[in-house]
């Protein structure tokens, strides 16, 4: 008896430890997420004063800030199948490094190809991140612990634009623009050290399927296509935002570098609050018995009908009046992606997460792509911000709609006839 009760005692204080490294490492998964963005966004801050060092157009810019989205969007597909087939810590270990070394030896550069080559690299490297943290929450993490375990990785990705645009915008205001890129992507290889300490190691005891056959499985689930279509209409705002917003506040509204570095980093800390928020009362509320279908799309939803209704009123009035709608979309967006993740991650579970995902932003991330260049023709071509806002909220409107009508309902798909053995939750 008194031997049973030691080894339940020792199982459980494993159990305990366990969930404590697990929470760890959702810390440094919003930490690596808060660096991805800083180190991406980071060009777009960069963009009024690179415009004139390189005498760039409007156009030739657009195309500049979308090239990291090429390889990004492509690799997307490669990073899925890596996440599900091999030791996830690992793969995330590898495109941190990548995306690290490019960070780096973009300050270094001169010309306009010479940039273009390392934002192709850097996107290159980022693209294992998403795919990564769904594996790791869709495997370890029950339903009712999701939301705010994304919202940790959400307020990552919403901090690092604001970081990268108050303080990256101030410095490079007095430094220039190549010592940030060089000092950021040098002093971000430090995450490294704790991750291979804490990452979560080991596979889920799984029978391998060949990708071909659960890629096929996925495409053929009516919800993937609403999460695909979903993920593209929020990237179009997010990217828009990302690479757009310090060249409006800069030229379009009058603002000098510095109040763009703080109106920019206002709306992303707001962004990254409502995350924050948003996550955990969407986990209160499934915990309380609201079924994750109403909790997780209604969040969505609600955050894109926001920001489409906010870019509406940007370009409505004079600068107070963008600065306070700026604030409002971004908000939204954050209200949005506090749930988008967690849906993917409960529909795909852990036999599919890394390549759902893989593929989900695939077809979402062509908005990179698509969101900085259009932008940069349609401004060049009506000379003002306008049509650009329109376009923006028009897609907005349609991820609200996505996320309602398209997406099922919120709960585990069935990969009948193969199965995986899930590991014990948090």
């Amino acid at each position: 008896m008194a031997s049973a009760l030691a080894t339940v005692s020792i199982a459980g204080a494993t159990r305990e430890k366990t969930a404590r490294n697990l929470w760890w490492v959702i810390v440094l998964l919003g930490i690596s997420v808060f660096i991805n963005y800083l180190d991406r966004g980071s060009l777009s801050v960069a963009a009024p004063l690179l415009k004139d060092e390189l005498g760039l157009s409007a156009a030739r810019l657009g195309i500049l800030l979308s090239a990291f989205f090429w390889t990004y969007t492509a690799f997307q597909l490669v990073a899925g199948w890596l996440a599900d087939r091999f030791e996830v810590g690992w793969v995330m270990a590898g495109g941190f490094f990548i995306w690290s070394i490019a960070t780096t030896v973009t300050g270094a550069l001169h010309g306009f190809v010479l940039l273009l080559a390392a934002r192709l690299l850097l996107g290159m490297g980022e693209s294992v991140s998403f795919p990564a943290c769904s594996k790791i929450l869709a495997r370890h993490f029950p339903e009712e612990k999701r939301g705010f375990a994304n919202s940790v990785i959400v307020f990552g990705f919403a901090t690092g634009p604001a970081f990268s645009m108050f303080l990256g915008g101030m410095a490079m205001a007095s430094f220039g623009w190549r010592p940030f890129f060089v000092v950021v992507g040098l002093l971000s290889l430090a995450w490294l050290v704790p991750w291979v300490i804490w990452m979560p190691r080991g596979k889920v005891a799984e029978e391998h399927h060949d990708s071909s056959g659960r890629t096929q499985a996925i495409l053929r689930q009516r919800s993937a296509w609403g999460t695909f279509a979903g993920l593209f209409c929020t990237n179009y705002l997010s990217y828009f935002l990302l690479t757009w917003m310090p060249f409006f506040l800069v030229r379009s509204q009058g603002f000098t570098m510095e109040q763009m570095a703080k109106i920019a980093g206002g709306c992303y800390l707001a962004a990254a609050v409502a995350a924050l928020a948003c996550g955990w009362l969407s986990d209160w509320l499934i915990v309380r018995g609201v079924s994750p279908t109403r909790v997780r799309k209604g969040f969505t939803s609600a955050g894109m009908a926001l920001a489409a209704l906010a870019l509406i009123g940007c370009v409505s009035g004079g600068p107070a009046l963008s600065v306070v709608m700026l604030v409002l979309a971004t908000v939204g967006y954050g209200i949005c992606c506090s749930n988008v993740w967690a849906i993917t991650q409960t529909l795909a579970g852990p036999a599919a997460a890394g390549r759902w995902t893989g593929l989900q932003n695939f077809m979402g991330n062509f908005a990179g792509i698509t969101a900085p260049a259009v932008t940069g023709f349609v401004v060049d071509l009506t000379g003002h911000f306008f049509w650009a806002f329109f376009i923006t909220a028009v897609f907005s409107l349609l991820g609200a709609l996505c996320w309602i009508f398209i997406v099922g309902p919120v709960e585990p798909v069935s990969w009948e006839p193969r199965r995986i053995c899930e590991a014990s939750a948090v």
